[in-house]
């Protein structure tokens, strides 16, 4: 570099140079999020208008992509679709899940009774059991909907898992935690157990009515404590 480059470009320089190789880094650890401008900029040593400089040159590159609040991620830009599905959250709520989820969930455990396997059945009750037993809301909500997958994924309908897999992540996001805390006291949790034993029981017992109700009446009993709990903190704003 010549001794009449100004300081600002050697910054915006250095700064994509680093970049460049976090970007591999990361990408080798499987990660799929770079972290913010600010700690970019702190980790390299630059300011973080060299920072932003190195990220659009990324961007233009098609290395990394950005969405507004959401953060700088790596690789190209998603499809349309795909964009569409992660900002579903933010133009959505947990009654509007619930209601999709009663419309195909039953019909997948309907399937799964006449099309699941034996090794299925055996992998649904092992993660009932796992549910039933996890001590923390995280461990909770990663058998529960690995349970609720096995059971779409039983189905033998790709494009119904696909519709389940959307639905699922919306239902996941960390926006919405405190609501689905807030729908697991001890009480519903009993009851869901039971549900999920009684499910998993007509599915094995090859009786696609009773999986479908069951499955049905579980999720009724979720939308009731939502529709409770939305209730509760309309009145407590008020």
């Amino acid at each position: 570099m010549s001794g009449t480059d100004k300081p600002s470009q050697r910054n915006s320089s250095m700064a994509l140079e680093r970049l460049r190789i976090i970007v591999d880094q990361l990408t080798a650890e499987g990660e799929e999020q770079l972290p913010t401008e600010r700690e970019l900029s702190e980790t390299i040593g630059v300011g973080r208008r060299a920072v932003r400089r190195a990220l659009e040159v990324l961007e233009t590159e098609g290395k990394i992509w950005r969405r507004q609040g959401a953060g700088t991620f790596i690789g190209s830009e998603p499809a349309q679709p795909e964009k569409q599905i992660l900002s579903l959250h933010e133009n959505s709520n947990m009654l509007e899940v619930m209601e999709v989820r009663l419309q195909i969930e039953p019909v997948l455990a309907r399937l799964a009774a006449l099309r699941a396997a034996p090794s299925d059945i055996a992998a649904m009750s092992d993660l009932a059991d796992r549910v039933g037993k996890a001590e923390d809301m995280d461990s909770r909500e990663l058998w529960d909907s690995a349970l609720h997958r096995a059971i779409a994924r039983a189905a033998r309908n790709t494009l119904f898992l696909a519709l389940f897999d959307v639905v699922d992540r919306v239902r996941q996001d960390t926006a919405w935690r405190h609501v689905r805390e807030a729908l697991r006291t001890d009480d519903a949790l009993t009851l869901y157990r039971a549900q999920h034993v009684d499910i998993i029981a007509a599915i094995a017992n090859r009786d696609p009515i009773a999986a479908e109700k069951t499955m049905r009446a579980h999720l009724l009993a979720l939308q009731e404590r939502l529709l409770f709990q939305s209730a509760s903190e309309a009145a407590n704003a008020d």
